[in-house]
């Protein structure tokens, strides 16, 4: 009996991840309300509560999916560029990003939109996926710079990542520091292409 339960709770948390993930990237995360959510996984809305602690959990769960399918799409376009320069490989991965971030603008929104610290209660899975994220920019980057500390390496990374993030935000949300679209590509590619060229 408790399998059969379990498995119940396994088939009602996956299709609330399921809706919640299509309710955000149709509308946003600002969209995301519970009775919506509840009738299109066939549930009460007591139940979404018996699943996940609040909305937020539910969020981190759609947000873990996004982190891996990010991290897919990056990693298949360096797969595509091994034999490119280790800079060359940091331009195509800007690149992918801004793609993935143009193609899936609310889910990669939501992302960062979840009000969340590092200091506050983050599941260990969710920072292994924004772990992994940063695993393929630290690759290239150790190429780069061999001799370079571990916890140098770990800051170049996250601010590099902050760098690309930023140039894509201002960019989508057409800010007017941002440059168009069509020219996002071509910044990133002065600017990260540089990386590494004098050393």
């Amino acid at each position: 009996m408790a399998g059969k339960v379990a498995q119940k709770q396994a088939r009602l948390r996956t299709a609330l991840i399921d809706a919640a993930e299509a309710q955000i990237a149709k509308g946003g995360l600002g969209t995301l309300k519970a009775r919506p959510l509840a009738q299109t996984a066939g549930c009460s809305v007591g139940a979404i509560y018996n699943i996940f602690d609040d909305l937020d959990a539910l969020v981190m769960a759609v947000n873990g999916r996004t982190f891996r399918r990010l991290g897919s799409f990056v990693s298949a376009a360096v797969t595509g560029a091994a034999a490119d320069t280790p800079s060359a490989q940091l331009v195509t991965m800007s690149h992918a990003y801004l793609h993935f971030a143009s193609e899936h603008t609310h889910l990669w929104r939501a992302l960062f939109d979840l009000e969340m610290s590092a200091d506050g209660p983050v599941p260990d899975w969710y920072l292994q996926e924004l772990g992994a994220v940063f695993a393929l920019i630290a690759a290239p980057l150790a190429r780069l710079f061999p001799d370079m500390a571990r916890a140098e390496l770990d800051l170049m990374v996250r601010g590099l990542f902050s760098s690309v993030h930023g140039i894509v935000l201002l960019g989508l949300e057409r800010r007017i520091s941002a440059v168009p679209l069509d020219k996002l590509e071509q910044m990133m590619t002065q600017i990260i292409g540089q990386i590494g060229v004098s050393s």
